[in-house]
């Protein structure tokens, strides 16, 4: 009888063994999404309206924080949000560039916006999979912005603080091994 159980007991034993796998551990990859502020300018149209060109605003912002090692080597894939609000009385365009560390352009966006009363302009670019290659973020370590008035330099809305507003942010996911 105590073999018979003996037996039973190192057959149970063996059954519920699996053998375990290691290297299970060598393909875990974390893929974090990282979400922050890009751009925030604002402009009033009492500046607008005492620039003498039609460009009223132009400026670089040293941004060197898409070509960190950290960042550039890991990102895969991201996206831009931009929120353009005019509450003047000129149509108005914006355009933002990439530039990487020799000025070179590597993308540009444009908004045209309408005068105000208008509704805020919303727009998402994709970077990486499916969108605009990935490396012009990994690349870019200033943008510049350059703002003009396509409108008349003496009108002036009659909504409370009239100006332009544009805010970005981006969201991107990285690749930690």
């Amino acid at each position: 009888m105590l073999r018979t159980y003996l037996l039973f007991g190192l057959i149970i034993l063996n059954s519920c063994v699996e053998k375990q796998d290691f290297d299970q551990f060598d393909e875990i990859s974390l893929q974090p999404e990282l979400e922050a502020s890009v751009l925030y300018v604002t402009a009033p149209e009492a500046l607008i309206n005492l620039a003498p060109a039609a460009n009223f605003y132009a400026q670089d912002f040293n941004f060197d924080a898409f070509n960190e090692d950290y960042f550039a080597e890991r990102v895969i894939e991201g996206s831009i949000t931009y929120l353009v609000e005019n509450t003047t009385s000129k149509e108005l365009e914006v355009s933002v560039q990439f530039l990487d560390d020799t000025d070179t352009v590597l993308d540009t966006e444009i908004f045209t916006v309408p005068a105000a009363p208008t509704p805020i302009l919303e727009r998402e670019i994709a970077y990486g999979n499916g969108g605009r290659s990935i490396e012009i973020i990994r690349n870019t370590s200033s943008i510049r912005v350059i703002a003009s008035n396509l409108g008349d330099s003496t009108s002036i809305s009659d909504l409370p603080e009239p100006m332009i507003t544009l805010r970005s942010s981006g969201r991107f996911r990285l690749l930690v091994r």
